[in-house]
């Protein structure tokens, strides 16, 4: 998305992300959970997120939901309002990254060109793509939040993965099978990615 306006600079600043990631003890990346509704991303994200707290890892989530409360309030579930919705994540994201948390996404995100945009705002390595995998029939006898339900009732409409499309990744970084996994294992699955990656310590 281009600026619309010309007269715009970037402001550089003296302290760098590397510098950040030397007084946390650790590096900073992006976990981008994806996937149906009901398949287990918020569920998974906060039990992650605890996990790093009480490893004094400096982490925040950003839930989908939870941003169409504020940030996103305005949009909508047309694809063009999910693109939107997306650009503005992954934007903010980006900016959680550089301050040296490890940001934890997890929002539908039903569209793999979106995705890749977000993606390509972060160096390599950045950007930590975890397909949350679920059979719609699991999510559909879950429905955490009855929005399935209300979907075949017409209540909803552009309902991911039943009146709109659903694009799975096709290589991401870590794939949780949720109705195969427990939320413990699926964690350490994760940890072990990080660790394995060299995100989770540094010297200080």
């Amino acid at each position: 998305m281009e600026a619309k306006s010309e007269h715009i600079v970037w402001q550089h600043t003296k302290v760098e992300k590397e510098d950040r990631h030397k007084i946390n003890g650790h590096k900073s990346c992006v976990l981008w959970f994806t996937g149906l509704s009901g398949a287990g991303k918020s569920t998974l994200a906060a039990q992650m997120e605890m996990e790093l707290f009480n490893r004094q890892i400096r982490c925040f989530i950003l839930d989908g939901d939870n941003l169409r409360h504020g940030l996103n309030i305005n949009l909508s579930f047309s694809p063009e309002d999910r693109t939107e919705n997306i650009r503005r994540i992954g934007e903010v994201s980006k900016l959680f990254v550089e301050a040296g948390l490890i940001t934890l996404v997890a929002t539908i995100s039903p569209y793999r060109a979106d995705r890749a945009i977000v993606r390509s705002l972060f160096t390599e390595g950045e950007f930590i793509e975890i397909y949350v995998k679920c059979t719609i029939e699991e999510c559909e006898r879950r429905d955490p939040k009855g929005l399935y339900k209300k979907s075949k009732t017409g209540e909803i409409q552009n309902f991911t993965g039943i009146t709109a499309p659903y694009e799975a990744p096709l290589s991401p970084e870590i794939m949780i099978e949720s109705d195969n996994l427990s939320v413990s294992e699926a964690v350490g699955k994760i940890l072990c990615y990080l660790q394995g990656k060299g995100y989770l310590e540094q010297d200080r």
